[in-house]
């Protein structure tokens, strides 16, 4: 563009307003402009502009795409939400999309082979690759988020423990640790591996997932 062109688009984006954004107003627009999709539920950048059900902060729901689209309902982290999704949406983007739930990794691309994508749901761990959002209605979610928050004992253990190397698949075996003592408070090493068996670690960290759930229960 020459410098002619450019003091004209300046002119321009001055008469209308447009100009230079900042990366916080570009962020905080792009939020609002990824969730406008079809049938996709916006989360607004301003917490004030969202809507709201219950006690929680929740989306507004765009209108749907098809006549297929639903609206559900389900608690994720003890919030409560209500969503208007198409029948091939994935949990996972849901959560991760539309919650900004960024704990949820998918290091598998989808193929439900690497367990960095666990939740719980309804005290179970689960895919969120592998779970349709549609057959969420009603259900109670927990994710990563929760688990740092009411259950610091077992992120200490993690921690201290070095469980951790790029920390990409930690997520997952937190939600998937946590499941599991919440479901066997008391589990076997054995248990404690096949609970865990599903899970990837891509840095080879194995053995520490199992010494940092043991020291959770006081059997290191």
């Amino acid at each position: 563009m020459s410098k002619e062109e450019e003091k004209k688009s300046a002119q321009e984006n001055e008469k209308t307003g447009l100009g230079p954004i900042s990366r916080r107003e570009f962020a905080a627009s792009s939020i609002a402009i990824l969730g406008t999709g079809a049938g996709a539920t916006v989360v607004a950048a301003d917490p004030q502009a969202a809507k709201r059900v219950g006690t929680a902060p929740a989306g507004t729901v765009a209108p749907a795409a098809s006549a297929a689209a639903q609206m559900i309902k389900f608690t994720v982290n003890k919030h409560k939400y209500e969503f208007r999704v198409e029948p091939e949406w994935m949990l996972r983007d849901v959560l991760r999309d539309h919650l900004g739930l960024v704990s949820i990794k998918d290091m598998c691309n989808g193929y439900g082979a690497c367990g960095s994508c666990t939740v719980i749901i309804n005290r179970r761990p689960v895919l969120s690759c592998m779970t349709f959002a549609a057959d969420c209605d009603g259900t109670v979610i927990e994710t990563a988020e929760d688990v740092a928050i009411n259950n610091p004992k077992l992120i200490e253990a993690y921690v201290m423990n070095h469980c951790m190397q790029c920390g990409y698949c930690t997520p997952g075996f937190v939600v998937t640790a946590k499941a599991l003592l919440d479901r066997i408070p008391k589990p076997t090493e054995e248990d404690i591996r096949d609970a865990l068996g599903g899970n990837i670690c891509r840095c080879g960290t194995y053995t520490q997932h199992i010494l940092a759930v043991k020291e959770v229960i006081g059997n290191a």
